[in-house]
């Protein structure tokens, strides 16, 4: 419980000081306003955003073009990556494309995806799938390869299928994998989000970003950052209880361990 308490306490005090930090930054040193926003700026930008609803349609369409590309390549990478762990002859053929796919930057690739899937949400949603690949292809693959030996034997001793073993003993097993990828892709797939609406878009979060930049308006700016900012982090902690919530077996090994 105390833990519980320490690990919301210490974040909101150090929150505090970075806020006191940021006000006398202002207030006392002069720093000017285009460089560092007065705090009562970015909550003002924030409440014309949210309250008054200037940046709902942006939010929406970053969080759209978010959701859509991360459950499309969190689901396309789990599938290869299991492909990859069953079928080894497949995995060195094609491991060196996917490695190479990965090695290309993604904000070189963007022109490219905007030229073939335009300029709306598709291509958003590209880059974003693009950007959830790679982790959660890898921690699929090694999880399920990282199954314990005894247990595979023991279900073929019982002339389980090798679908039975999959699915009853290698996925179950490579769930703390695949949750850590999960948890590592919503964040990047937002910053591939933002990219591709730097790149070229109309709206969202990093079109804001992008349009405040133009006339210096860093409240504007500061405020698409923390939006940015609680989006990701309200979906890495969503991702966090599902975990525990699904894989109650992962937890329980953790806390038999720590009581050892």
């Amino acid at each position: 419980m105390m833990e519980r308490i320490k690990s919301v306490v210490y974040p909101l005090v150090l929150l505090g000081l970075l806020l006191a930090l940021w006000t006398a930054a202002v207030k006392y040193w002069a720093v000017p306003n285009y460089v560092l926003p007065p705090l009562d700026g970015v909550l003002a930008a924030l409440y014309r955003g949210y309250v008054q609803g200037a940046f709902w349609g942006d939010f929406g369409y970053t969080l759209a073009s978010m959701s859509i590309g991360y459950a499309a390549g969190c689901s396309l990478a789990f599938v290869v990556g299991v492909l990859f762990a069953e079928f080894r002859s497949l995995e060195r053929l094609l491991y060196p494309f996917v490695l190479g796919l990965q090695s290309m930057p993604k904000v070189a690739l963007a022109p490219l995806i905007l030229v073939w899937f335009g300029f709306g949400l598709e291509s958003k949603v590209v880059m974003v799938a693009l950007v959830c690949f790679f982790p959660m292809f890898v921690n699929t693959a090694v999880g399920l390869k990282a199954t314990d030996p005894a247990l595979i034997d023991l279900m073929r001793a019982f002339s389980a299928s090798r679908w039975h073993i999959l699915t009853r003993i290698k996925i179950p097993s490579a769930a703390g994998h695949i949750f850590a990828a999960l948890q590592i892709s919503i964040v990047l797939g937002l910053i591939g989000a933002v990219v591709a609406e730097f790149v070229s878009a109309t709206q969202g979060l990093g079109y804001l970003i992008n349009a405040a930049t133009t006339t210096l308006d860093t409240s504007t700016m500061f405020a698409a950052l923390i939006s940015l900012a609680a989006l990701g982090i309200g979906g890495s902690q969503l991702i966090k209880a599902l975990h525990r919530r699904l894989v109650f077996w992962d937890r329980s090994l953790a806390a038999r361990s720590l009581s050892e």
